[in-house]
């Protein structure tokens, strides 16, 4: 009974009585073996195995003593929602570095959300013949029209914005009011929002009502060249854009079809690279919505397999969009996914999987469906980590996971980034890419500030230098783009990183 009473009430000799017996008995664990577990933890993480150059080690040390400065700031931005930590993450030195670092590609953002706000309205809702109309559920509805549209079951009555403007007699709160009917933003987020139903009601009248603006044809050329020049600005190269191919209308109603839009595009594109030969290119990923019944995503998989004929080099693949809690599952549209294979030919998917916290619901197989279907990537991803068949087969087959961190917390599937699901696999080391989803919807232009989430929040204070340069190397590599174009984009890039990297020595 002795050992029971010196557990209970030892005296100090005891202690380091059965200190020493412990450490006799067991061994005292080698520090040199301990320092090897950790380095070898490390090097599985998202940047483990990047070999530093001496001046890139330099910055990653720099950029270590500015993390452990603003990792213990109260508030932590990444654990507030974002739209209150964005005047914090302002005046962050890393997100001012993070700035100017080349990020390489986007390849998570939808078309009707690719431009700002402050773009749409002072600029759009400012040119000739646009009318808007308010309508019963609180939302607003835009069309360019050389007379006053008629009347439809959503809106009886049009007026011309630039009279109503006029009568208000304050433009400035005019425009402002404008703005809170295309984003999410709000000062009181959680008492606006309350749970996942509210925010996607809010989300998906945002871009019912930007649709009418950006579709004008002559919007259309000038939205697609603002939205790349954003990108640019943030230091992106290149992008991969979800697109439904809305059909573009002119002033008299004529309609455009989708062979237009590809073309428009695709001018566009071409007119913008020539003028920034720094940029490589933008591509599109067909979508359509989740609601759409079976036959019409058939339909709809058959006309992309056609638009990628035509246009090789603009249209990526396919995609599925919407809110996947209360939309139809993968496995439901089978048969249209099902469509290439039988045919012979070859549509590459990029499927939304994951977006979801309801762990074990029939959505949260979209996963695993995906990678059935051979997704060339995953579309948040959100839910992988805990499945961990789908975590294996997606690290195999080189399947990255597309973070859109900001997005994810907006719309509710976590408050504190510190506990994303993507921490799991940052730390293993698994195929990923940052994105901005609906960036113009959150007002987090650009990728600057999703890789400042990622890096700060998921990563931690682990994640460093290495773990920055893979993930910009990774958006190149994980791209739609043939491999000669890889390797010019990563020709490009390095250049750009080595001149970034001698500017913030």
């Amino acid at each position: 009974m002795p050992v029971v009473r010196m557990a209970m009430a030892p005296s100090l000799h005891q202690a380091v009585t059965l200190l020493w017996f412990l450490t006799a008995a067991v061994g005292m664990p080698d520090p040199i073996k301990r320092d090897q577990l950790i380095a070898q933890e490390a090097s599985r993480q998202t940047g483990g195995k990047v070999a530093l150059t001496p001046v890139e080690r330099k910055l990653d040390a720099k950029l270590r003593q500015m993390k452990e400065r603003e990792m213990w700031a109260d508030p932590f931005p990444p654990a507030l929602h974002f739209f209150k930590a964005k005047p914090l993450i302002q005046r962050s030195s890393i997100f001012k570095l993070l700035q100017n670092m080349p990020k390489g590609a986007a390849l998570h953002i939808h078309s009707s959300s690719l431009v700002s706000v402050e773009w749409l309205v002072k600029n759009v809702t400012y040119r000739p013949h646009c009318y808007v109309c308010f309508t019963w559920d609180n939302s607003v509805r835009f069309v360019f029209s050389q007379r006053q549209p008629f009347p439809r079951w959503d809106c009886f009555y049009w007026q011309l914005l630039h009279t109503l403007r006029a009568k208000n007699g304050d433009p400035a709160s005019f425009d402002a009011s404008l703005m809170q009917h295309l984003t999410l933003i709000t000062e009181d987020p959680d008492g606006e929002y309350p749970n996942q139903d509210a925010v996607w009601e809010k989300f998906e009248k945002a871009f019912i009502a930007t649709a009418g603006l950006v579709s004008h044809a002559p919007v259309l050329r000038d939205y697609i060249f603002q939205g790349l020049q954003e990108l640019h600005q943030d230091n992106v190269m290149y992008l991969e854009l979800r697109s439904g191919l809305s059909r573009a209308y002119e002033l008299d109603g004529t309609i455009h079809d989708k062979m237009w839009t590809l073309r428009t595009f695709q001018e566009v594109t071409n007119k913008f690279v020539k003028d920034h030969p720094d940029f490589l290119g933008a591509r599109l990923i067909l979508s359509v919505h989740r609601a759409w019944s079976a036959s019409e995503v058939k339909a709809a998989v058959k006309e992309a397999i056609e638009l990628q004929k035509e246009f090789p080099d603009v249209v990526a693949g396919f995609d599925l969009v919407g809110r996947e809690d209360s939309r139809r599952p993968l496995w439901y549209f089978r048969d249209a996914l099902s469509l290439p294979d039988q045919l012979g030919v070859t549509l590459p998917y990029f499927f939304h999987a994951g977006e979801t916290d309801e762990e074990g619901t029939e959505v949260d197989q979209n996963i695993l469906d995906a990678l059935l279907f051979n997704t060339s990537r995953i579309g948040h991803g959100y839910a992988l980590a805990r499945h961990p068949l789908a975590k294996e087969l997606s690290r195999k087959r080189n399947v990255a996971v597309e973070l859109c961190p900001i997005s994810n917390q907006v719309l509710k599937l976590i408050s504190d980034l510190r506990n994303h699901p993507a921490g799991v696999l940052m730390s293993e080391g698994h195929p990923m890419v940052i994105s901005s989803d609906d960036p113009s919807m959150f007002g987090n232009t650009g990728l600057a500030y999703d890789f400042f989430q990622a890096f700060m929040g998921i990563g931690g204070l682990k994640a460093n230098l290495g773990t920055l340069k893979e993930l910009a190397l990774n958006s190149i590599r994980y791209s739609s783009l043939p491999d000669h174009l890889k390797d010019a984009g990563q020709a490009m890039w390095q250049k750009k990183w080595d001149t970034f990297i001698s500017a913030h020595l």
